[in-house]
């Protein structure tokens, strides 16, 4: 089974899609495929579904959700006894593969691929690079791992709170390790490429104290400090009218530094402070 959630929900077996169109049974799947081969309770589904709102026919409601990716499931299913490939343990059926446990439900994925799995290990080893002082290493697996995002995860799934928590999760995640991908290449010198996908991020997260202080450097060593100097002053605005709040100790540092034309020994004053994420659409 392969699974796609960083962007639009797909969940295929054998190469055909099982994901549903109809928007309940869409967040089923949508939750026990991030929790692939973990138990889901059905606590968890139900409040996913229909929160505090929960009707009083829900589990047999759910069980219907159930029967009816199994069917989907099912039809998947059928492509391999067509071809003749039956597995080690025999046969499959759909509710080998969508399983009900003593607490809820588990979906198989058989070892197939998953982005968000991928996503993770792919991070942890730019993460480690860093640590090590492997600056290209790092840039490359953090792209890489990057690059496996197409959108808002379940950009295509009506969520409920369990999955609104997820995520938030996961894009604290892709922040997190698009944030050491951009140190990364400032580490190589690539600031002047860095300069147009910070503009539009810099936009978008205008609270986002990392990606600003970044943005000050790149544009510093490009040769721009004025701007860099009007990038602070933005985000303090920003702070300071809509939280009430300076910029961290750090990113006055690095304005500091960059008002007497030495930057570099803040460079990385803005990882230090706690970083305040209120994203703009």
């Amino acid at each position: 089974m392969d699974i796609e959630i960083l962007g639009a929900l797909a969940v295929r077996e054998n190469g055909i899609s099982i994901t549903p169109t109809a928007p309940k049974p869409r967040q089923v799947l949508a939750l026990l495929a991030l929790h692939a081969d973990r138990v889901v309770p059905v606590s968890a589904l139900i409040d996913e579904l229909w929160g505090a709102a929960q009707p009083r026919s829900a589990r047999t409601t759910l069980q219907t959700y159930i029967l009816q990716l199994r069917e989907l499931i099912a039809v998947a299913l059928e492509s391999d006894e067509r071809e003749g490939t039956e597995g080690e343990n025999g046969w499959r059926t759909a509710k080998d593969v969508l399983v009900t446990m003593p607490s809820g439900y588990l979906l198989a994925s058989g070892g197939g691929l998953s982005d968000v799995r991928t996503f993770e290990r792919l991070a942890g080893i730019g993460y480690r690079a860093m640590d090590a002082g492997d600056f290209p290493g790092a840039a490359r697996q953090l792209r890489e791992a990057l690059e496996l995002w197409s959108g808002t995860a379940f950009a295509d799934v009506q969520a409920g709170e369990q999955l609104e928590m997820e995520i938030k999760r996961l894009e604290e995640n892709r922040l997190c390790a698009l944030d050491q991908r951009i140190e990364a290449d400032l580490r190589l010198g690539r600031h002047r490429e860095l300069l147009a996908e910070l503009t539009v991020l810099v936009n978008r997260y205008r609270t986002h104290e990392s990606l600003h202080g970044q943005f000050m450097l790149a544009l510093y060593r490009s040769g721009r400090r004025g701007e860099a100097l009007e990038v602070y002053q933005r985000m303090r605005a920003t702070l300071v009218r809509d939280l009430g709040l300076e910029p961290s100790a750090g990113l006055q540092r690095l304005q500091r530094s960059i008002l007497t034309a030495h930057p570099e020994s803040a460079a990385a004053a803005p990882h230090a402070g706690k970083e305040r994420l209120v994203p703009t659409s």
